[in-house]
């Protein structure tokens, strides 16, 4: 049913990653970076362009959008969910994209900084791409294929749904979220408005994966209280937070116990932010685990460091806040084994074999999924995302755009 269609999602991706969207974790409004806004008013008026009369953006920057049902059935209501902001560890401010037609299979240098070099043996992904179109940025930003990718699948196949209405499907819900990079993204959605009873975020890597599972996570703040004096008049009365500090990340296990030293279902503890002046100095850590009751066990080790630490200086304290982020849907998804189910007899619709891989990481599926609406993730192709080298191939967004088109006639097939 795609032979003749004319895919969009490519050309509203190059759109989109030239907005910048990048949010602030520092910042505490939401959103956490106003400009996130203007690609969300331009999903707007995309997705009315195409048909969708009640697209609209709330105060918070929120897309709601709903592509009414076309069946007699009865079938449950299915959200797809995608964020507008780019990572904040990599410039999204002039994003550049460059389209490699018919990938040769050579490295890429990329032109405006030719030290970033897009090496096939660093991305051996790209092998499957040779003769295919990818797309990358310029050299001094990434791309923003997270998740503008995720963005364009979901335009696209609402575009095609509404031009081949004889495709049966019960009512479709779409959701796009600022703030997701800096894990505030369903801190204010509206879920009456929204109105679904399961969804899908669009926010995964290759062509094929499909992820229902994630690490729980915890933020963590050790604040170190030192002894202050006057520099001038320090000796034997200073005692440095600064360097307290320092002393406690050298301590810090060096093969163990951190995400370089980690991988596959090993969780992790890693320190993201420190700040502070001799008096006060503050570390912030996110700590990582698919096992839920480890996060305890990782915060009461790196507690027992700090405090060991801090224990050699007369005068020093240690406070210590976690506070919880997100928890692994797993624990969710498992209750509900049709949202997988389906998932998968859409892929093999797709000629796709469905790959279920863990996330090292979290999406809005995450949060969502234990706010009452079970959510997984389905690839979109984004690859060495929140990097100058991320790379996407169109073929893979193409095709996911097809999985979710399946998708829909799977629930109301079965329903």
């Amino acid at each position: 049913m795609f032979q003749n269609y004319k895919f969009t999602v490519a050309e509203r991706f190059l759109r989109y990653v030239q907005v910048d969207t990048q949010s602030d974790p520092e910042n505490t409004a939401f959103p956490s970076s106003e400009k996130q806004k203007d690609l969300s008013k331009i999903l707007v008026d995309e997705l009315r362009q195409i048909g969708l009369a009640d697209a609209q953006m709330d105060e918070n920057g929120y897309v709601y959008a709903s592509i009414a049902s076309n069946t007699d059935k009865k079938v449950p209501v299915i959200c797809f969910c995608s964020h507008v902001d780019t990572a904040p560890d990599c410039s999204g401010t002039n994003v550049k994209p460059i389209v490699h037609r018919h990938f040769s299979g050579d490295d890429i240098v990329l032109p405006d900084d030719k030290t970033q070099i897009i090496r096939v043996k660093d991305y051996p992904y790209l092998k499957e791409h040779i003769g295919k179109d990818i797309i990358t940025a310029s050299g001094l930003t990434l791309l923003g294929a997270d998740d503008k990718s995720g963005l364009a699948i979901i335009v696209d196949m609402a575009n095609f749904l509404l031009q081949h209405p004889e495709i049966k499907h019960g009512d479709i819900k779409i959701l796009f979220t600022p703030d997701e990079e800096t894990g505030r993204g369903t801190e204010k959605v509206d879920l009456k408005k929204v109105g679904a009873d399961f969804g899908y975020t669009l926010d995964g890597g290759e062509c094929g994966t499909f992820e229902d599972e994630t690490f729980s996570a915890d933020a963590t703040k050790i604040t170190v209280n030192g002894v202050i004096a006057h520099p001038g008049y320090a000796k034997g009365k200073l005692i440095n937070a600064v360097k307290i500090a320092g002393e406690i990340l050298n301590v810090l296990p060096k093969g163990e116990f951190s995400p370089e030293t980690t991988d596959k279902r090993e969780g992790f503890v890693h320190p993201v932010r420190v700040s502070g002046i001799a008096e006060k100095a503050i570390i912030d850590f996110i700590v990582r685990d698919f096992t839920t009751d480890n996060l305890a066990k990782h915060e009461q080790r790196l507690q027992k460091i700090a405090e060991e630490v801090a224990a050699k200086y007369t005068g020093v304290t240690i406070d210590f806040e976690t506070k919880e982020q997100y928890r692994n849907m797993k624990d969710i998804l498992v209750q509900y084994p049709q949202v997988a189910e389906f998932a998968k007899i859409a892929y093999e619709k797709s000629d796709l074999i469905l790959r279920n891989e863990p996330i090292r990481g979290g999406t809005d599926g995450s949060r969502l999924s234990y706010m009452g609406l079970p959510c997984p993730n389905i690839f979109t192709g984004m690859q060495a995302i929140h990097s100058k080298h991320e790379w996407i191939g169109i073929c893979d967004m193409e095709k996911a755009v097809e999985v979710l088109v399946h998708l829909t006639q799977v629930w109301e097939e079965k329903s």
